[in-house]
């Protein structure tokens, strides 16, 4: 099997190297974290002339580890390896697994020599507050599933067939192992439920498992659409649950959003430069997940493929957000959505995403939200239609799917 190299994320280890913080690398379970520390940026390291006695790997749920679980113990054990003052590296694997870990790191953070790098599984590394555990002391690296662009790299056919997989089975990266479809959705429904769920219900302590997985039927059921905990609260009374408060349901949104299953674009008034509090949309952080949720009936590739551009686009490090644009019709006023608004620095990108644009009035549909926008920056419009870029009659860039997804520098085409 070909190792996936996760070049996006080595290159930001790379670029952090020695800023004086600790790493911290977060991400949704089975994506590829530990994997990331070794073998691919150890190698990484020692292929750049950094002598493997200057790497320090514990995986602390090892049981051949369990003593340097003890703070003073892992304290004096880290500190008598230093034997010199060349640049050494601590890659440490479910740090959580140490007592009073945060402590114990920032203590090393005064080593002048020593470079710390950490992953983690429990509810703090599930969760986007992590940081604020190190006071400024940290740095994270957010891990994502394989990209369609890392899945293509292993995958044994063209483009198309890979589309039709990935848009099934998503991009945990134990998937790409799997040679058939049984075993492909079998281990989605099992990690789904043996690790996923279970994680959730017992570090956030979940009395209604139930609300629960029925919260996560609707929200798979519905993604790229707009929602609000009144608006999923009213569906719960309307299928009978009455007894379900809007506290408890906002809290287990808040439950899924930090064990990084599902994310949320809030929505943006692009005429107004303002957010809009509510309603929102969620999207998953992997496609397989979502549909090993729904046992892989609700195939709608419209959403899917919306999904999938959305989770391209966090992994490229724009901030993504649901545009909102007010129009007049007549003398009816009226808002009408642009599907993502990208930021990063000093670039933005207005992009709707539609499967094909076969007629002209297609076209004009999918325009319209982007031709209310009066700014100069680009606006775009991404097909499943695999054939080169081109231009609409109102200078409207349109990309193919492949392209977008094949091809990093693809906006700035």
């Amino acid at each position: 099997m070909q190792t996936i190299k996760r070049e996006i994320y080595l290159n930001q280890l790379i670029n952090k190297r020695n800023n004086g913080l600790v790493k911290i690398i977060t991400g949704i379970r089975r994506c590829g974290k530990s994997f990331l520390l070794d073998p691919i940026f150890k190698e990484y390291l020692i292929a750049n002339g950094i002598n493997e006695n200057h790497i320090v790997k514990i995986d602390f749920d090892e049981r051949r580890n369990a003593k340097y679980q003890d703070p003073d113990v892992l304290d004096e054990y880290i500190r008598s390896l230093i034997i010199d003052n060349d640049q050494y590296f601590l890659l440490f694997d479910e740090i959580q697994k140490v007592n009073d870990f945060e402590s114990v790191l920032n203590g090393f953070l005064h080593i002048k020599n020593l470079d710390i790098y950490v992953t983690g599984s429990n509810s703090k590394f599930l969760s986007s507050d992590i940081i604020t555990e190190f006071r400024g002391r940290g740095d994270e690296i957010r891990v994502f599933p394989l990209t369609f662009s890392e899945y293509y790299s292993v995958f044994e056919g063209d483009k198309e067939d890979a589309w039709e997989e990935y848009s099934i089975y998503g991009g945990l990266p134990k998937v790409t192992a799997f040679k058939n479809e049984s075993e492909k959705s079998k281990y989605l429904k099992q990690l789904f439920e043996k690790t996923y769920i279970c994680d959730i219900v017992e570090r956030n302590n979940v009395q209604r498992a139930d609300i629960l997985d029925s919260l996560l039927n609707v929200l798979s059921s519905s993604i790229g659409s707009l929602t609000n905990p009144n608006k999923l609260l009213n569906t719960f009374h309307s299928n009978g649950v009455k007894d379900l408060s809007i506290n408890t349901l906002s809290s287990y949104l808040k439950y899924l959003e930090d064990s990084f299953l599902i994310e949320k674009s809030e929505r943006y008034d692009i005429k107004g430069k303002k957010y809009i509090q509510s309603p929102f949309k969620f999207y998953f952080s992997d496609i397989g997940l979502r549909n090993s949720i729904l046992n892989f009936r609700q195939q709608e590739e419209t959403h899917i493929m919306e999904n999938i551009i959305y989770n391209e686009l966090l992994v490229r490090g724009y901030n993504v957000d649901v545009g909102v644009v007010s129009i007049r019709e007549g003398d009816a006023k009226k808002q009408i959505e642009v599907d993502f608004v990208c930021n990063q620095f000093n670039k933005k990108y207005y992009i709707q995403s539609s499967l094909s644009l076969t007629t002209r009035e297609k076209t004009i549909q999918e325009e319209k939200p982007l031709l209310n926008i009066h700014d100069n920056f680009k606006k775009i419009i991404i097909v499943k239609e695999n054939k080169k870029a081109w231009i609409t009659e109102e200078g409207i860039l349109v990309i193919g799917i492949f392209e977008f997804l094949l091809n990093k520098n693809s906006l700035d085409m």
